[in-house]
């Protein structure tokens, strides 16, 4: 709610450009740390990352005939 208010009280785009931008930087700092968590556990790798680029994670649509 906070930042729902918080939006309703700036006056241009740039500022809410700049909050989106700040949000994003946040999460993606947390994707890095928890990224980093996984690889110095052991529980990602080189060989799991490389499966990864390789999956197919398209769904498969069937048309009506």
């Amino acid at each position: 709610m906070s930042i729902l208010r918080l939006l309703g009280s700036m006056k241009t785009v740039e500022e809410v450009d700049e909050l989106r931008q700040v949000i994003c930087d946040y999460y993606a700092r947390r994707v890095d740390e928890e990224v980093d968590k996984l690889w110095e556990s052991g529980q990602w790798d080189d060989e799991k990352n490389e499966a990864v680029l390789k999956e197919h994670l398209r769904t498969p649509y069937k048309y009506a005939k």
